[in-house]
């Protein structure tokens, strides 16, 4: 009976998006309907707050792993990079302009 609960209320709500609160009120009304017992309502809530933080780190860890393959396979410049390449191109195009004169001057 309790994990028949236990599932409904996962399949019900959703485990990744419980929060201790709402378990806590979902197990005190089947306290008070007489369908679970006071530590049994304790245990399942414990049990579901347990259930869904391993969802949400599961969820996050799926998140980074996604997101860190995108960035791999786009090419997507740093700031920093920019900076510096743009620091370059503009000590190029000087130095092109200083020969440029040179050139004109000789």
């Amino acid at each position: 009976m309790f994990d028949l609960i236990k599932k409904s209320i996962l399949a019900g709500i959703g485990a990744a998006v419980l929060t201790k609160e709402k378990i806590e009120e979902a197990t005190r009304h089947l306290v008070k309907e007489g369908k679970l017992s006071t530590d049994e309502a304790e245990r399942l809530a414990e049990d579901l707050v347990k259930s869904g933080e391993r969802e949400v780190d599961e969820l996050n860890s799926k998140i980074s792993e996604a997101m860190k393959k995108v960035v791999d396979n786009v090419e997507i410049i740093r700031k920093k990079e920019f900076q510096e390449l743009s620091t370059r191109v503009a000590a190029l195009e000087q130095r092109i302009t200083q020969l440029e004169s040179a050139d004109k001057q000789s």
